[in-house]
C-alpha cells in the first residue's frame, strides 16, 4: 500500500490505535478524515492538527453511518482508503440473563459498522487505481477470552468478513488489509476498570504502529502484530492459558 497521497476516512479515531494511525498517516503526506463520538476531542484534535479533517459520527447508528458516507462523498471525493477501526470491548457474562442494549452496541460497533460503512464505500473506492479497505481485528478473534464472549466473537467475524471481501474485490483495484493487534495500551476496555481512563497495559502504541505501518506498506494482507502472532498460531493451547484461572480483575459483582 503506499502510504502518501492518499485520503483516509479512519472510524474511532479520536484515541487509541485510530489516532495513532492518524498521525501516521499525516506525517507520511497523506490527507486523513476522523470520526468519532466525543465532539470535544475531534475539536481538540482539530486544532492540534490544522490539516486533520473531522466529522462527528457514532457508527452504532445506521442513520449516522449513513450520513457519514454521503457527507465524505460529497465533500472528500477523492477518498480512497477506508479504516474500519471504530470498536468497543464489554464485559459479558453469559451465564446470567444479559443487559442486550450492551449486546447490540458491542454488535453494531465492531461487525455491523464496518459490513455497513465498506458496503457505502467500496463502488467508489473501486473507481479509484490506489484503493484500500482496512479493518482491525484482534488477536482475540483466534483465541478468545472467555469473560469478553461477545467482543471476541466479534472480531472472529471481523476476520472472516476480511476473507470474503477480499475475495468479492479480487477483480478491482481494491485492496483489503487485516490488521490484528495483540494487546495495546490504549483505553479500550475501561468499562471493567474503576478508573476509566486508566489504560490496561499491553505492547507500546508506538510499537504497534511501527509495526502496522510496515505490513501495510510492504501489502501484508493478514498481519497479525507482536503477541497476536501467537494467538493466530497457537490458538487452542493459548486459549487454555490465557483463561485458566480466571484473570483476578473480573469484576465479583456479575449484573450487568
Amino acid at each position: 500500500m503506499q502510504l502518501s497521497n492518499n485520503t483516509i476516512l479512519i472510524t474511532g479515531g479520536t484515541s487509541g490505535i485510530g489516532l495513532a494511525f492518524a498521525e501516521e498517516f499525516m506525517a507520511a503526506g497523506s490527507k486523513v478524515i476522523i470520526c468519532g463520538r466525543r465532539e470535544e476531542r475531534l475539536k481538540a484534535l482539530s486544532e492540534k492538527y490544522p490539516g486533520l479533517i473531522i466529522k462527528k459520527c457514532d457508527v452504532s447508528s445506521a442513520l449516522e453511518r449513513e450520513e457519514l458516507a454521503t457527507w465524505v462523498l460529497q465533500n472528500h471525493s477523492e477518498v480512497n482508503v477506508l479504516m474500519n477501526n471504530a470498536g468497543v470491548q464489554l464485559f459479558a457474562d453469559l451465564t446470567r440473563p444479559v443487559d442486550l442494549g450492551r449486546i447490540y452496541n458491542e454488535l453494531e460497533t465492531n461487525l455491523v459498522a464496518p459490513i455497513h460503512l465498506t458496503s457505502l464505500f467500496a463502488q467508489h473506492l473501486s473507481t479509484k487505481p490506489d484503493a484500500t479497505i482496512i479493518n482491525i481485528s484482534s488477536g482475540l478473534a483466534f483465541a478468545p477470552m472467555a469473560f469478553m464472549p461477545v467482543y471476541c466473537a466479534t472480531k472472529a467475524a471481523v476476520h472472516s468478513l476480511t476473507l470474503s471481501l477480499r475475495h468479492q474485490l479480487k477483480n478491482t483495484s481494491v485492496k483489503v488489509f487485516e490488521i490484528i493487534p495483540p494487546s495495546v495500551d490504549t483505553e479500550l476496555g475501561h468499562d471493567r476498570r474503576e478508573d476509566k481512563s486508566q489504560s490496561h497495559g499491553g505492547m507500546p502504541i508506538a510499537d504497534f504502529i511501527t509495526e502496522a505501518m510496515e505490513a501495510l506498506k510492504n501489502d501484508i494482507y493478514e498481519a497479525p502484530i507482536g503477541q497476536s502472532k501467537g494467538l493466530r498460531e497457537k490458538r487452542e493451547l493459548l486459549f487454555e492459558v490465557m483463561n485458566n484461572p480466571a484473570p483476578e480483575y473480573l469484576p465479583v459483582n456479575h449484573e450487568q
